[in-house]
This record gives C-alpha cells, sequence and structure tokens, in this order.
C-alpha cells in the first residue's frame, strides 16, 4: 500500500501540484481522529508519516509516574527507563503502538484525504481560472433551467444566470450557445460559483469591443452604457482619431457590426451616440433620436433642463419615460424636459443663476474651450 500510495502522491504532486507533504501530514491529523473512534486507547496520540516510505507511525504520550493508575495517560518509571534510560519521574515518553487493522484503516483513511485534495484543488484551479475573466465576456452553453435560474455549461464548471441578470422575454433553451458577461466569482461550500448575466450594462461594451476593430485597437473608446436591458441600450463612443468616424465604426458597412450585436441581444435596440466633453453636447447627443434646440445647466445640482420642439416632445421623453431616462444614466445629469412654446412662453423661468448658461445647442462656437465633466462613470465600459 505504501508503494502504491507514494507513486499516487508523486502522481499529484507533479500534475495538480498537490503538496505530497501536504496530503500526507492531512492523513496523519485525521488517522488521530480515526484513531479516537476505533481504539479504546484513544487519548494522548499522535501520528506520524514518514514521507520517504510512506509509513504512518502512531505513538502514545505517556507520564512516567512511580505506580501507574491510568495505564492510557502513565507508565511506570521501570518500563519507561527500558526506551529511555534517562527517565525519571514527571518525564513525558513516546511509545509506539501498533493496533490491529490500523493499515486498512490508514489505506482508507488516506484514500478519502486524497479525492478531498483532489477536489480541493479541482476547485482551486476553477476559481483561479474564472476570477481573472470577472468582467469579461465568455461563450457557454445552456445545460439547464428551472423556475429562477438558468445553469450554464462552461466545460470545467457550470455558471448561473439568476432571473434578474437574463433578459426579459428572453428563452433560451438547452443546447443554446451563449455569449455572457462574468459578473462575479465566489467562494462557496459546493466550490466556486461563476455568476453570469445577459443583462449586464459591460456585456453590450464587450460585444462592441469584440466585433468593432477600432475599438479593440484602443482608437474608438466607449464612454459609458446605460441598458433596458431586452428593449434598448444606449452606447456613447468617441474617437482619438479625428479621421476615424466613432459612430461609423461601431455601425460597421450597411449596419453589419451593430446589426450583429443586435441580433445577439434578441432584437436590443441600439443608440449609437458621441460623447462630448462639453455636457450641454453630451445631453443633447444623448437624447438621440429626437432633436434639441436647447440646453440650460444648474451646475450645482447637476441638472439640466433640455428644449425640444412640440412635435418632439414624445420622441424625446420616449415610452414611459425610456429615452429620458436613459439618457440620464448614460450622461449622470438629471434631465427635464420642456417644449419650445412653453419656453417661448417665459424664457427667463427657465435661466439658472448663471444667465450665460441658456444657450441654443447649434450655435455653439466650433473652437469652444472644454467644460469639467464630472459625470458618473459608474457604468464606464
Amino acid at each position: 500500500m505504501n508503494k502504491e500510495l507514494l507513486q499516487a502522491l508523486d502522481e499529484l504532486q507533479s500534475t495538480k501540484g498537490i503538496s505530497k507533504e501536504v496530503i500526507l501530514d492531512a492523513v496523519a491529523k485525521a488517522l488521530e481522529k480515526s484513531y479516537e473512534k476505533n481504539f479504546e486507547d484513544e487519548t494522548n496520540v499522535e501520528v506520524t508519516a514518514d514521507p520517504e516510505t510512506g509509513d504512518f507511525h502512531v505513538v502514545q504520550i505517556r507520564e512516567v509516574v512511580e505506580k501507574v493508575e491510568d495505564p492510557i495517560g502513565q507508565i511506570s518509571l521501570e518500563e519507561a527507563q527500558k526506551s529511555m534510560k534517562n527517565a525519571q519521574v514527571g518525564d513525558t515518553v513516546r511509545v509506539e503502538v501498533k493496533p490491529n487493522n490500523f493499515g486498512r484503516i490508514a489505506a482508507q483513511t488516506a484514500r478519502n484525504i486524497i479525492i478531498q485534495k483532489l477536489r480541493d484543488a479541482e476547485r482551486e484551479a476553477v476559481y483561479d481560472a474564472y476570477i481573472d475573466r470577472m468582467k469579461e465576456m465568455i461563450i457557454g452553453t445552456v445545460q439547464r433551467t428551472d423556475h429562477n435560474n438558468i445553469y450554464i455549461n462552461l466545460g470545467k464548471t457550470e455558471g448561473v444566470i439568476t432571473k434578474r441578470e437574463q433578459i426579459p422575454n428572453e428563452h433560451l433553451h438547452v443546447g443554446d450557445r451563449v455569449k455572457l458577461y462574468v459578473c462575479d466569482v465566489r467562494v462557496s461550500s459546493r466550490g466556486p460559483q461563476i455568476l453570469l448575466s445577459r443583462a449586464h450594462s459591460n456585456l453590450v461594451a464587450r460585444l462592441f469591443e469584440q466585433e468593432v476593430p477600432e475599438i479593440a485597437d484602443g482608437i474608438v473608446e466607449i464612454y459609458s452604457v446605460s441598458r433596458e436591458a431586452g428593449s434598448r441600450t444606449k452606447i456613447a463612443v468617441y474617437s482619438k482619431d479625428p479621421n476615424v468616424d466613432p459612430i461609423g465604426a461601431c455601425v460597421g458597412y450597411k449596419g453589419n457590426r451593430v446589426n450583429l450585436i443586435v441580433d445577439e441581444l434578441n432584437g436590443e435596440k441600439m443608440d449609437i451616440i458621441i460623447y462630448s466633453e462639453n455636457p450641454k453636447e453630451f445631453i443633447a447627443n444623448a437624447l438621440s433620436p429626437s432633436e434639441v434646440t436647447h440646453v440650460i445647466l444648474q451646475e450645482e445640482e447637476k441638472a439640466a433642463t433640455v428644449i425640444v420642439p412640440d412635435d418632439q416632445l414624445s420622441l424625446a421623453i420616449g415610452k414611459e419615460g425610456q429615452n429620458v431616462r436613459l439618457a440620464a444614466r448614460l450622461t449622470g445629469w438629471k434631465i427635464d424636459i420642456k417644449g419650445e412654446a412653453q419656453y417661448n412662453e417665459d424664457p427667463s423661468a427657465f435661466e439658472p443663476v448663471n444667465k450665460d448658461e441658456a444657450i441654443d445647442i447649434f450655435a455653439l462656437p466650433q473652437d469652444k474651450e472644454k467644460e469639467t465633466e464630472e459625470g458618473d462613470e459608474a457604468e464606464h465600459a
């Protein structure tokens, strides 16, 4: 058994990186507990392992006394001096014992410990592999579903999409291959938990990074993403190269790039807008596809009143307020939409403390100075 055990431990050490000494030490500690259950003289016992031979030794720790009252915990001076000539009353001696069937118990215990260590090593390997992939996109296959969760086969392990991370009204079936965002990797008693998402805004960002070479190369950058999964997403982009149109790069020839993303997300609408360091321009762009004539800022409140043509009011606000809600998340500004008729009745009512803030965004000079952008970057890609 010992020769086979050492061969198995050497193989584990080379293939799984599990130290032979660590396993032997774990087996020895387990045998101490096992000894208590299987033998009467269970007290004061130590089990040690020889890493060279794989042998396990059981020793009892006894106190040297003149008169033995506890044969398990005590040893007479005369008996002690047989193995340790200088032993004196009050000393502690270690006496090796060889209980019956201990070899069989040791073999079974070693087997169980090795199995457990293998499981632990595999769990650790899975954790290490996926902790490095947090906030990235991966591909998995739908393995099974229940009323609330969808379980994804990732190859060596399983991930889960909880109900809140699913796209509303998306129906995934067993065997479907899907792209997913790794939200979190947690340690549990049953091993690592890989928490996945189809609804996270960063999934859209990762899809654009995959489909748009200019984003992957860093020429075009994503500033922020605002998403209501299954319905609509707004994504703000800008180009570091004046010769590269960021929207054109994201849309692709005849819309081929953005259409791949829309198809992956089951027809979810995509609004691609240009980010500007000027908050007035950024807010106006974010309210696409509606037209905007004036943007009035209240800097301290981080709030903006936006004036649009009366026939664009419903478009600017969007169904159930979706367009303005997504624009507010995208820019980090509170946005209030007003019609031109209301504005024209009394423009002064909309003026902030600094009247220069009331401007027609289409009259901005081309060489305008950069204004400070303090937008909420919580949804940065």
